[in-house]
């Protein structure tokens, strides 16, 4: 299911940039002018996250930020200018999940999103509980997002780092999807990375040899020339 991202800043030139970019990375986005807006579209849709500038005129993002943890469970990453080191300790302490100083790289900013979306999945499975639907099956495989467990065919738990759970968890939300390094450096951590980072072949050769995926003739975790990798099991929501 497609996520939804809400983009709140009066600056129209910057909102409609990250609108078009989040869009073009497969989030529905919106883009609103302030709070009167932003309040307005709430009545009818609820959001996976906003993305919050911290000063606007009107209602500053501080305000809206207290409004939108009383009134859905959007994830919220506050925009703050470089010196604004109070005012994004207080956004953090009203409930945002993060926040990201202006100017930012756009790269930046979509692995931010991606980690924030992330979190609050598995924290939502996680208070689930046993019985929560957010499992997934592959060849026999099952992953339990919400307490970071993978099981193998033969019922044994194997152990993955985190960027490798990362790694496996964007495979299975996007099967028989080619995706391409710099999607794949997003899910794996939030940290910066040069335009020739190969760390992700790394961190798939040892997902293989974990999933018992042959690297010659890979079955689950396939190559695909000039763009990436694919996940080509069938995957099964449990």
């Amino acid at each position: 299911m497609t996520q939804t991202i809400f983009v709140v800043d009066d600056d129209a030139t910057l909102r409609n940039r990250l609108a078009k970019y989040l869009s073009a990375q497969g989030f529905e986005a919106e883009a609103f002018s302030g709070g009167q807006e932003l309040r307005a579209r709430l009545g009818s849709k609820t959001p996976d996250l906003v993305v919050l500038d911290l000063l606007m005129p009107g209602e500053d993002g501080l305000s809206l930020t207290r409004h939108l943890r009383s009134a859905c469970d959007a994830g919220i990453l506050i925009l703050t200018g470089q010196g604004d080191t109070i005012d994004r300790i207080v956004g953090l302490e009203m409930g945002a999940d993060d926040y990201l100083g202006k100017p930012f790289d756009l790269r930046e900013l979509l692995a931010r999103i991606r980690s924030v979306l992330r979190r609050r999945s598995s924290a939502r499975a996680a208070e689930n509980g046993p019985g929560s639907s957010d499992s997934k099956e592959f060849a026999g495989w099952v992953v339990d997002f919400g307490r970071r467990e993978v099981k193998s065919p033969d019922g044994e738990t194997v152990e993955l780092t985190g960027a490798e759970f990362n790694l496996l968890q964007e495979f299975l939300e996007n099967p028989g999807r080619a995706l391409d390094r710099d999607r794949l450096l997003d899910a794996v951590a939030d940290r910066e990375w040069s335009p020739f980072d190969r760390s992700i072949d790394l961190h798939i050769s040892h997902l293989r040899r974990k999933l018992g995926d042959d690297p010659r003739r890979p079955e689950k975790i396939k190559t695909v020339r000039g763009v990436g990798y694919l996940f080509a099991a069938e995957v099964i929501d449990l």
